[in-house]
């Protein structure tokens, strides 16, 4: 079983994200961050992914402050341009002919902040995703149904978008959500949690 030292608070309401802490079987709470989501003229993408996520994370060192807050960011990334949220259906449909037949990148920004003690752990993790070639009708179809359009890149790895995917190269949950293998080790080699033998 896990035995969790400290209290997690994850700064996100993303059902993905917390699916993949309960699946590792965390217990936390959590807080939906209200951060201006705009990457700076010239800011590389890592450092835009990195500093969303501190931003998620100082937004909670308040209300949470006996907690390690858990912030993570995803951007989907193709031929030098961040690809958001679509804005509507039309959007949704532009970028998926763009990414059809194409590689593109998901960098996925995570941080560990210990509200207490101003310490943390970050990171900025890249998974390369190939899409296949996609049909008029089939991109008609799938922006014609919810799942795409709350998705950076208007599409959802882990529901009907999976069969667009061609492949992948690096972390599946990084695409997912955010590379949990990685913040659960780091969890444990901080003594934030351990496991125990103990039923």
């Amino acid at each position: 079983m896990i035995v969790q030292n400290r209290k997690l608070c994850l700064g996100s309401s993303s059902p993905r994200r917390h699916e993949l802490l309960r699946r590792y079987g965390l217990e936390f709470d959590f807080y939906s961050p209200d951060i201006d989501e705009v990457q700076f003229a010239g800011e590389a993408v890592r450092s835009f992914g990195l500093r969303m996520v501190y931003e998620k994370a100082k937004k909670g060192c308040h209300q949470h402050g006996d907690a390690i807050i858990l912030a993570g960011d995803t951007i989907v990334y193709h031929d030098h341009q961040v690809l958001g949220k679509p804005i509507d259906r039309e959007d949704a449909q532009r970028i998926l002919f763009r990414l059809s037949g194409q590689w593109h990148q998901v960098y996925s920004a995570y941080i560990l902040y210990d509200a207490q003690s101003g310490k943390y752990i970050d990171a900025c993790l890249c998974t390369s995703v190939k899409f296949k070639a996609l049909s008029s009708e089939w991109i008609e179809w799938y922006t014609g149904i919810e799942e795409p359009m709350d998705k950076a890149g208007a599409y959802s790895i882990q529901g009907l978008g999976t069969v667009m995917v061609e492949e992948i190269r690096g972390s599946y949950n990084t695409v997912v959500g955010f590379p949990i293998e990685d913040i659960f080790w780091h969890l444990l080699n901080e003594k934030w949690i351990e496991i125990s033998n103990e039923k």
